[in-house]
C-alpha cells in the first residue's frame, strides 16, 4: 500500500479548525485573530536570516544597485505593498525598486492562480532587467517551490545578483538559492493552504523589518524619525515640520522656514534650522557624511 506524501506546513489541515463551520462567528474570528498572532510570532525566530538581508539590501541601495522583488500570487501582493512605500517613506529613488509580479499588472484586476507556474516569465522578466552584482533580488514564495520564483531567483543567481529568499517552508528549492534564507515556519492555515492568511502575514512582517533596517542604516531614520521622507501631502508637511522642532528645538515656523528653504527636503531643512547658512552647504555636509543625519549634526556642533 503506497503511503502519501508528506504535505508541506503550508498546504497542511489546521487541526484546530475541524467543525469549523459548525462554532459561531465570534469563535471563528478568535481562531482566525490566533493564527495571525502565532504566524507572527515565528518571524522572531528568523531574525538572524532578516539581519542578513537588510544588510544586502542596504548595501545594494547605497552602492546604487536595483532592489527587485519576484513572486506569485499573496506574495507578490505582499512584496508591492512593501516596494510601492519605500520611494515616499524613505526617499529611495522610485526606478531602482523593481518588483516582478507574475502574470503582470492585469493580475491587480484578477489574481489567477496559473501564473505563479510559469517558470518561463519568471526567467524571462529577470533577464530582461540585465542583472549585474550590483543588484539584489527578493524571491518570495510561501511553499518555496513556486516556478515563477524560483527562475527569477536562478537568473539572479546566475547573473552574479544577490538573492534574498522568503518561504514558509524550510529545506525549499528557493531557499537553495538564497545568500540570505528567510524561513518562516508559520504553522497550518486555518484554512489548509489559504496562505493569504497566516504566511502572508509573516512575509509582510519581515519585508517591513528588511526595508526600515535597511533604510535605518542609510541615514534615512533619525531617533525614530522617517528623516528622508517625501513630503508631498499636508500631513506629511506637518510631519516634516514636527521632526525638524523635536530634533533642531527651533520653532514651527522657523521649521517651516527651513522646510521651504530645503524645497521640502527634511534632511537638508533639520541642517539649515541647526544653522547651516544655506541648501548647497547642507546638501555638502550631508553628502560628506554619506547621507547621514547625526554625524552631520555632530559635526556641526564640534566643527
Amino acid at each position: 500500500m503506497e503511503t502519501a506524501m508528506p504535505q508541506p506546513r503550508t498546504e497542511q489541515k489546521n487541526k484546530n479548525a475541524n467543525a469549523l463551520d459548525l462554532r459561531s462567528n465570534a469563535e471563528i474570528l478568535t481562531l482566525f485573530a490566533d493564527g495571525q498572532v502565532a504566524a507572527a510570532q515565528c518571524v522572531s525566530a528568523a531574525i538572524p536570516s532578516i539581519d542578513a538581508a537588510a544588510t544586502i539590501v542596504a548595501n545594494t541601495l547605497h552602492s546604487g544597485g536595483r532592489l527587485i522583488s519576484a513572486a506569485a500570487g499573496s506574495s507578490a501582493l505582499m512584496a508591492l505593498a512593501d516596494a510601492l512605500e519605500l520611494p515616499g517613506t524613505f526617499g529611495i529613488p522610485q526606478e531602482r525598486i523593481i518588483v516582478l509580479f507574475a502574470g503582470g499588472s492585469d493580475m491587480l484586476r484578477h489574481l489567477r492562480g496559473g501564473p505563479e507556474d510559469d517558470a518561463t516569465a519568471g526567467a524571462a522578466e529577470a533577464e530582461a532587467l540585465h542583472l549585474t552584482d550590483a543588484d539584489c533580488v527578493i524571491a518570495i514564495s510561501a511553499s518555496g517551490s513556486t516556478p515563477y520564483a524560483v527562475a527569477a531567483a536562478q537568473v539572479a543567481k546566475s547573473r552574479g545578483a544577490q538573492v534574498i529568499a522568503i518561504a514558509n517552508n524550510s529545506d525549499s528549492p528557493l531557499g537553495s538559492l538564497g545568500d540570505a534564507n528567510i524561513v518562516l515556519s508559520t504553522p497550518p492555515e486555518t484554512i489548509a493552504g489559504s496562505t493569504r492568511m497566516g504566511a502572508g502575514t509573516a512575509q509582510k512582517i519581515a519585508l517591513n523589518m528588511i526595508s526600515t533596517l535597511a533604510a535605518l542604516r542609510l541615514g534615512h531614520i533619525y531617533d525614530g524619525y522617517m528623516v528622508n521622507v517625501v513630503a508631498d501631502n499636508a500631513k506629511l508637511v506637518t510631519r516634516a515640520q514636527t521632526m525638524i522642532t523635536e530634533i533642531t528645538g527651533v520653532s514651527f515656523p522657523e521649521a517651516q522656514a527651513a522646510l521651504d528653504r530645503a524645497q521640502l527636503a527634511v534632511k537638508p531643512a533639520i541642517l539649515l534650522a541647526a544653522g547651516v547658512p544655506d541648501l548647497a552647504s547642507a546638501e555638502a555636509l550631508l553628502n560628506t557624511h554619506s547621507g547621514q543625519l547625526r554625524p552631520a549634526l555632530r559635526a556641526l556642533a564640534h566643527p
